[in-house]
């Protein structure tokens, strides 16, 4: 490709190029990527795949979609003004009477338990519940593609917050030097020093659980993954000719910190991305197990698995939580193996 060949607008370089040829040739990397993002496209039409209420309804010929809005009975020739409970053999004879309704694949969202399971709870998988149903007769697939939502949602939330913080204070230290540098270093060394897992889990043992509470309180020992990485590069930059004559004729330390040294510092924090994203998906892993993460009720893959463990009678809940971690989990190494070996100039072709 050529030097001015673009991209959705954008310049693409000839070591760009490079670096995406280099990608590519790692089949395994990318192939993990294009499996990874149709997980979690699909996973983020998540109440078009599995839910309580249909995705479209035609009655007397108007046609309806509970997905969006809600529907008292009584559109539908109920008695009751409350919501339809379209599972509900009535307001399903009423509808189909006059009209029809497409579901999703599922017919049940993440809170959803199966009222007429003819086995107690935690239920085996069978062709209603395709992996069976946890103990509170909630089905398994719904909770798993809602908890792989949440899960990803968090760890893309936490990892982009936490590089925008590390990058800034290890972007900072780096130029600057001196006793910034110096101060710095002593913060993050004794910040790091601190039992992270048990500060965690008392903060969240007392504050009331909740998507950006436990983004907040993982976000305190998060940012300094990035900070090493960065302070080097600008340490390294700082001092370089093209930084000493963009001081010399004026230029500002944010212009130069922004446009000249941050895209080279950029190289080697984006092969480190996948891996937090990676530890991000754990950490909340790790506390849905425990008991810490996520308000109770709400969709987890950690959850889960602590239902699997007190349900050693019931192995469909374990490996299925387990199953869908680790190909998750895989996934995102892989990904992230492949990043590194197209970011290392020994390993890109000319």
């Amino acid at each position: 490709m050529a030097a001015g060949d673009r991209f959705l607008g954008i310049p693409v370089t000839p070591l760009t190029r490079r670096r995406v040829d280099s990608f590519k040739r790692n089949r395994r990397g990318y192939w993990s990527l294009w499996f990874f993002l149709a997980l979690f496209v699909f996973s983020l039409f998540a109440e078009f795949l599995a839910n309580n209420k249909p995705i479209l309804v035609k009655f007397e010929g108007a046609y309806y979609m509970p997905i969006f809005k809600v529907y008292p009975e009584t559109t539908f020739g109920g008695a009751f003004p409350t919501e339809t409970d379209y599972r509900d053999p009535f307001a399903a004879k009423l509808i189909e009477a006059k009209g029809w309704m497409i579901w999703p694949p599922v017919r049940y969202s993440f809170d959803t338990p199966n009222y007429f399971l003819k086995t107690p709870s935690p239920a085996p998988p069978s062709a209603e519940n395709w992996l069976g149903t946890d103990d509170q007769a909630r089905d398994v697939v719904a909770r798993l593609i809602y908890g792989f939502r949440i899960s990803v949602l968090f760890g893309l939330a936490l990892t982009v917050f936490a590089s925008i913080f590390g990058v800034a204070a290890g972007a900072v230290q780096g130029y600057f030097g001196g006793w910034i540098d110096l101060a710095g270093q002593r913060l993050i060394e004794v910040w790091e020093g601190l039992p992270a897992l048990y500060v965690l889990i008392i903060i969240a043992s007392l504050l009331v659980p909740g998507f950006w509470t436990l983004l907040g309180i993982l976000l305190l020992f998060s940012w300094t993954s990035l900070t090493g990485v960065v302070r080097a590069e600008f340490l390294r930059a700082r001092n370089f000719d093209y930084v000493r004559a963009a001081k010399a004729l004026g230029v500002s330390n944010a212009t130069i910190m922004g446009r000249h040294v941050l895209p080279n510092a950029m190289v080697a924090t984006i092969t480190f991305l996948p891996f937090i994203l990676n530890g991000s998906i754990t950490a909340l892993t790790s506390l849905d197990f425990l008991g810490l993460g996520m308000p109770p009720g709400s969709p987890s893959l950690g959850e889960l698995l602590a239902q699997g463990k007190g349900n050693l009678q019931a192995p469909w809940l374990g490996l299925s939580a387990f199953f869908s971690i680790a190909i998750m989990l895989s996934l995102l190494i892989f990904i992230g193996e492949a990043v590194r070996d197209a970011f290392d100039p020994r390993k890109t072709q000319v």
